[in-house]
């Protein structure tokens, strides 16, 4: 792979990164040896033979890594950053008894602008720590998650959430929908940071809410993130109360289109898939909660048979615990085969797909970010080969996939600047984090409350 103008490229550039392997994710089923990628101005400017980069050209920063691999920064396309603070909380309990008896009363006593600020510190900082480099929020006080994923120049797409009941962040959809923007106008220049609608999920917003939604989010060209199809019981009581299904309410609302992200799906019959394969909608696939709630499993295997984009994500760490990326693809992989009986279900190639390109497609950024191409953001993360437990090394991409890999990233650039050296933050101060992780644990279990 090398650039389609090198003529014109700058002898000087701002980065050049070696490294023994980098999977591109484009073209597909690609893998370079020896290679290296030169960024300028925040992107990609040519990825070349590292003997011919070192003569082209004259960077200002270069790192050669003879035993890492490169490859696009992770994707976490779902998840509740600030929830971190709640790891633990209440494990091995059912969703409904989860969320009625532990995670709402708890958040209605704590949740507060300290709370989502300390809480989504700490989330950033495990996710660029495990190879994330772009993240999907949905929480309340989505101004505060913006303002720290800017400040640790973390990409984020903040989802502001929309109910049709008071909470902590508003009061009604009209309110939750006039905050939500006017965060939106707040960060419309940010490189960074791309806010959008959050609605809840079906059960938790009205029709009406919905409508104005949909209208609201195809006026201003947003995507629209929401909760639907997460458990059997969801969809039976909403066949009981209102006689039809989540996914079947949500398209005559006119909430289905090619912006919308549809998480969880676990309770799917083949004309919900028609009605996501029509719209154009994306799906997000969270294994992992989905497994510990007993929620279900998302079929990925006939989704993507179907053509339907299927991206991965975490959900938040009180029902995980982690917002390992690896850890998820992984899970995502091995579920997919023992659901369908099929060893070759959710291949390592997809399943790493998934985590990168799929997401990015999920939240209209495929021009931007998911693979390592000419022209794209240089969002890169290095991961170290070297290490015991990864040898022998025969298909990197495998590598990836089924060896643990979180803690040997080492390194991570988002939009050309680099958020991690080995290991370290940038700027994040992980002992002050830990502190206040700390101080939180100690308020919430502390008796007089």
């Amino acid at each position: 792979m090398t650039d389609s103008a090198s003529n014109t490229l700058p002898a000087t550039i701002d980065t050049l990164i070696s490294a023994g392997w980098i999977i591109p994710i484009r073209p597909a089923q690609t893998v370079l040896k020896n290679h290296s990628i030169a960024i300028h101005n925040g992107e990609i400017v040519a990825i070349l033979p590292t003997e011919q980069a070192l003569q082209r050209f004259d960077a200002q920063y270069g790192i050669d890594l003879p035993q890492h691999v490169l490859c696009p920064g992770l994707i976490n396309a779902h998840g509740h950053a600030a929830m971190s603070l709640f790891r633990g909380m209440a494990d091995d309990t059912p969703l409904q008894q989860w969320l009625e008896q532990h995670i709402w009363p708890a958040e209605g006593q704590w949740v507060d602008e300290e709370f989502v600020r300390d809480g989504t510190q700490l989330a950033v900082a495990e996710m660029l720590r495990s190879g994330t480099t772009t993240f999907s929020d949905m929480y309340f006080f989505p101004n505060v998650v913006a303002k720290v994923a800017s400040d640790a120049g973390m990409r984020a797409q903040i989802t502001f959430p929309v109910f049709n009941f008071p909470t902590i962040w508003g009061q009604d959809p009209d309110d939750y929908i006039r905050k939500g923007l006017a965060v939106r106008d707040d960060f419309k220049h940010s490189d960074l940071v791309n806010v959008v609608f959050g609605p809840h999920a079906p059960y938790t917003v009205s029709d009406e809410a919905l409508q104005k939604v949909a209208m609201l989010a195809a006026e201003l060209d947003i995507n629209i993130h929401i909760h639907v199809h997460e458990t059997q019981k969801e969809v039976d009581d909403e066949v009981a109360q209102l006689g039809q299904r989540p996914l079947a309410r949500l398209n005559a609302l006119g909430v289905l289109s090619p912006k919308t992200q549809l998480v969880h799906m676990t309770a799917l019959n083949a004309d919900d898939i028609e009605l996501v394969k029509q719209s154009g909608a994306h799906v997000i696939h969270c294994p992992q909660s989905n497994m510990k709630l007993a929620s279900g499993f998302c079929p990925v295997q006939t989704l993507q048979a179907e053509g339907i984009n299927v991206a991965l994500g975490t959900d938040g760490a009180a029902s995980n615990n982690s917002l390992d990326m690896f850890a998820e693809l992984q899970t995502a992989a091995l579920l997919a085969k023992v659901a369908t009986g099929d060893a070759s279900a959710l291949g390592d190639w997809q399943a790493l797909e998934a985590a990168t390109l799929n997401g990015a497609k999920a939240m209209s950024l495929e021009h931007k970010l998911g693979s390592l191409e000419v022209g794209k953001q240089a969002d890169i993360i290095a991961i170290d080969f070297s290490q015991l437990e990864q040898q022998p090394i025969y298909q990197p991409v495998s590598q990836l996939v089924y060896t643990a890999c979180a803690q040997h990233v080492t390194h991570s650039w988002i939009n050309g600047q680099q958020v991690m050296a080995d290991r370290q933050l940038a700027h994040l101060d992980i002992r002050e984090i830990k502190a206040k992780a700390q101080q939180w644990r100690d308020k919430i279990t502390s008796p007089k409350h």
